[in-house]
């Protein structure tokens, strides 16, 4: 597949922001709205907000344009991958925030990081906020179901400032899920996000792998940092990547093998990781990940 040119428009809106904040997004303006609205209501400090519009034919990119918003743009959508690497060009904060347009950021998100940020000692970290999620959830680091409208129309936003932080959770180990932050230089180290995966299915589990490969063990979801997710899903769009396999035969273990034995993703977090132990499920898990991997050849 040959992928459309990026342009690229830059505006000089905050100075010395604290996050530079990507967002890519593919014909979704109500909700893409309402996601920057919450960022610029809800947050404690000041960031820079820069938006991948992918062919915006919905008035997206004339809406960035006129309230001054930083984007990149393509005519064609070329997934999450490029959706996040592009307007990271535009970048200017020491530390990167990924958000998906279909969020909205409850007050004191970014405080609650930024603390998370100030007491770690150096930059090998990835951090994240915690999902609430209208829909009943296998994954033990979502909170969910709290039904706050599962589109644009139906949001209860009084309800959810109500209730957000009245739901008991707890810190968690694993990431994956946004908002996430890291800092810039682990960024450029391990690339971004990785494009041989586009349109992006399984780049999330491929940029953890990434960072645990550069040495990083602190991956931390704070619980006092809270979203609520629409889940307005794009996929549902696209003809999508086997990232399965891709993922696979990139790292030789399967993704459910690395979020289980070593993100330990939703477990009560107890302070950086370790490699996993030589457990007997653990090393059925890899055999039984090799045999996948012969058969995907």
């Amino acid at each position: 597949m040959i992928l459309d040119k990026i342009h690229f428009s830059k505006i000089n809106e905050v100075n010395k922001p604290v996050f530079s904040i990507l967002i890519p997004s593919w014909n979704n303006l109500p909700i893409l709205k309402i996601c920057i609205e919450s960022i610029r209501k809800n947050s404690s400090f000041n960031h820079q907000i820069i938006v991948h519009a992918n062919e915006a034919t919905d008035g997206t990119l004339e809406w960035l344009k006129a309230n001054k918003i930083s984007h990149t743009h393509s005519e064609k959508n070329v997934g999450v991958c490029y959706g996040f690497n592009a307007p990271y060009s535009l970048a200017d904060a020491e530390y990167i925030c990924l958000i998906d347009d279909d969020m909205y950021v409850c007050p004191g998100w970014d405080k609650a990081l930024w603390k998370e940020i100030q007491k770690l000692e150096d930059d090998y970290f990835c951090i994240c906020g915690t999902l609430i999620q209208p829909y009943v959830t296998s994954y033990k680091c979502v909170i969910g179901p709290y039904n706050y409208g599962r589109n644009h129309a139906e949001f209860k936003e009084n309800e959810l400032l109500e209730t957000y932080d009245k739901i008991h959770f707890h810190d968690w180990n694993g990431c994956n899920w946004y908002p996430m932050v890291i800092h810039r230089k682990i960024w450029n180290l391990i690339g971004g996000l990785s494009v041989e995966y586009t349109p992006g299915m399984y780049s999330d589990p491929d940029f953890m792998m990434k960072l645990w490969h550069l040495g990083v063990r602190y991956f931390k979801g704070v619980s006092g940092s809270r979203a609520y997710h629409f889940l307005s899903l794009s996929t549902s769009r696209i003809k999508k990547n086997d990232g399965s396999k891709q993922f696979l035969l990139k790292w030789g273990i399967s993704s459910s093998t690395f979020f289980r034995y070593y993100l330990r993703i939703g477990t009560t977090f107890k302070g950086k990781l370790k490699e996993p132990g030589m457990t007997i499920k653990y090393r059925l898990a890899l055999i039984k990940d090799q045999l996948k991997k012969i058969i995907a050849h």
